[in-house]
């Protein structure tokens, strides 16, 4: 008689973000695959106007493709003195083909005149949760972490903006978080720990002692 896991795909085709969901959701007895692992060659455009938008899109596509369980997700950077922006433009902030260091240059460039007090920003996730079976709409959770943006990057762990966003009751940037420590207070750790309860029952798991936030 066998056990077999049961599957759980992820909407993503970064093996980066694939191991974080692997961390973040350690406790759920499934295996956490990406798109390019569950044979997907397509693309779904993120034509949402909001994060929960963009992250439903993409869960419910991926979902009616495969057939399958499909979590995805899409999270970005509000900047308090740029009204909110980047957003859901984070990951194509000032053009497609910018690295990572250059869009949290350009940020920090626009931000440069912006005194201390007024600098605030958060990072945002909702993830998404879709099954062909479970209805026409997908379960969204969010987690948020609030911070501000610093004068000059610091850190070497993480990725996108992470160099540059403050956490003042940590007295670091998160880049300079252990693994484990980003795990703990980041907005899409907060969000998996919402999303791990669903993600149980409608995968027929059984708790195992990672409790939800």
């Amino acid at each position: 008689m066998t056990n077999q896991r049961p599957t759980l795909i992820i909407a993503t085709r970064n093996p980066g973000k694939l191991r974080e969901f692997k961390r973040l959701l350690s406790g759920l007895e499934a295996e956490l695959i990406d798109l390019d692992r569950a044979g997907v060659s397509d693309e779904v455009a993120e034509t949402g106007a909001t994060f929960e938008e963009n992250a439903c899109i993409k869960a419910s596509a991926y979902s009616a493709m495969t057939e399958s369980l499909v979590l995805a997700d899409d999270s970005g950077l509000e900047v308090d003195a740029l009204e909110g922006a980047p957003g859901v433009q984070s990951a194509r902030f000032g053009g497609s083909g910018l690295t990572d260091r250059e869009r949290a240059d350009l940020l920090l460039e626009r931000l440069e005149d912006v005194p201390e007090g007024q600098r605030g920003a958060r990072f945002r996730a909702v993830l998404a949760i879709a099954r062909p079976a479970v209805g026409p709409e997908p379960v969204t959770v969010e987690g948020r972490l609030e911070g501000a943006i610093a004068r000059r990057p610091a850190g070497s762990s993480g990725f996108g903006y992470d160099p540059v966003f403050w956490l003042p009751d940590r007295g670091r940037m998160v880049a300079e978080l252990l693994p484990a420590e980003k795990d703990e207070v980041s907005h899409r750790g907060r969000a998996a720990r919402r999303a791990l309860p669903v993600l149980r029952r409608l995968l027929g798991v059984e708790h195992t002692g990672q409790a939800a936030e």
